[in-house]
C-alpha cells in the first residue's frame, strides 16, 4: 500500500485526552509502516492539535491536520471530497471519533444521548462514505473502526456510549459485505480499558478493582492498540474482513 492513511479522531483533542494516547500510538506506528498520515480534528480545537502535532515533534510532509467536525455531514462530504481530490487516493481510513457522556438511562437527557450517536456512531457515515466510492475504485483499501468492549458487553452508565459502538460493529459486518468484491477490507477493534493517563490517574483502589476484574491483571497498553490497526492495515490481514478484534485482556469472551 501507498501514500495516504486517513485517521479520523474524536473532537477536541483538548477533551479527549485519553484518547490522544491511543492516537499517538498508531499513528506512530503506521508512520513507521510508512505511511503519510492525514490526522483531523475538530474546527474548535485547532490549537489543540497543533498542540498534539508539535508535541509528538511531527512533520507535515509525514503528517497533514485536517479540520473536520466528523458529526456534521455536509462539511464531512465537501471536506473530503476536496481531500480526495488533493491526495488522489485514500489507503487506510481509521475510524476513531468518540466521545462520552455518561449517566444512568432514567435520568440520561436528549443532548448526551444524541450528542454520543451523533459523534460515535453517525460519524461512520458521515466520514466513510464519501471515501468508500474512490477506495473501492482503486481495489486495494482498509477500513479500520475502533469500537469498544462495552460495545460488546454493554456498560452501567453508558447506555447511549454501547448502542453506538455496538452499531459499529454491525455497521462493521455490513459494509464489508459491500467492499470485498473490490478488495477493501472493513474490521473493527475492541480495545478493553487501556493504560493512558486519564485511565492510570484513577483512584488506586478503583483502579486496582478494574484489573482485579481482567483476567490478564493489567491494562492494555496503547501501543498494542496500534499494534492490531497495523496488522489490519498490512497484507497480512488482506483476507481478513468483517471481523472485531477483541484487544481486552479476557475482560469479555463471547
Amino acid at each position: 500500500m501507498s501514500s495516504a492513511h486517513f485517521f479520523s479522531f474524536a473532537v477536541p483533542l483538548g477533551v479527549a485526552r485519553s484518547g490522544r494516547w491511543a492516537v499517538a500510538a498508531i499513528t506512530t506506528a503506521l508512520l513507521e509502516q510508512g505511511y503519510r498520515i492525514v490526522a483531523t480534528h475538530s474546527s474548535t480545537s485547532t490549537a489543540a492539535a497543533r498542540e498534539w502535532f508539535d508535541d509528538q515533534g511531527h512533520h507535515p510532509d509525514r503528517v497533514r491536520l485536517l479540520a473536520l467536525d466528523v458529526a456534521d455531514t455536509a462539511m464531512c462530504r465537501e471536506t473530503l471530497g476536496r481531500l480526495l481530490q488533493e491526495e488522489g487516493r485514500v489507503d487506510v481510513l481509521v475510524n476513531n471519533a468518540g466521545i462520552t457522556r455518561d449517566g444512568a438511562f432514567k435520568r440520561m437527557t436528549p443532548d448526551q444521548w444524541f450528542e454520543v450517536i451523533h459523534t460515535n456512531l453517525c460519524s461512520l457515515y458521515n466520514v466513510t462514505q464519501p471515501l468508500f466510492d474512490a477506495m473501492c475504485e482503486q481495489r486495494d483499501a482498509r477500513i479500520i473502526n475502533i469500537s469498544s468492549v462495552n460495545g460488546q458487553k454493554g456498560q452501567f452508565g453508558q447506555v447511549n456510549y454501547s448502542a453506538a459502538k455496538a452499531g459499529m460493529l454491525g455497521f462493521t459486518k455490513a459494509l464489508a459485505a459491500e467492499g470485498a468484491r473490490f478488495g477493501v477490507t472493513v474490521n473493527a477493534i475492541a480495545p478493553g480499558y487501556t493504560a493512558t493517563p486519564m485511565v492510570e490517574a484513577i483512584r488506586t483502589d478503583i483502579l486496582d478493582s478494574i484489573k482485579a476484574d481482567i483476567p490478564m491483571r493489567r491494562l492494555a497498553k496503547p501501543e498494542e492498540i496500534a499494534a492490531a490497526v497495523v496488522f489490519l492495515a498490512s497484507e497480512a490481514g488482506a483476507y481478513i474482513t468483517g471481523e472485531t478484534l477483541a484487544i481486552n485482556g479476557g475482560l469479555y469472551m463471547k
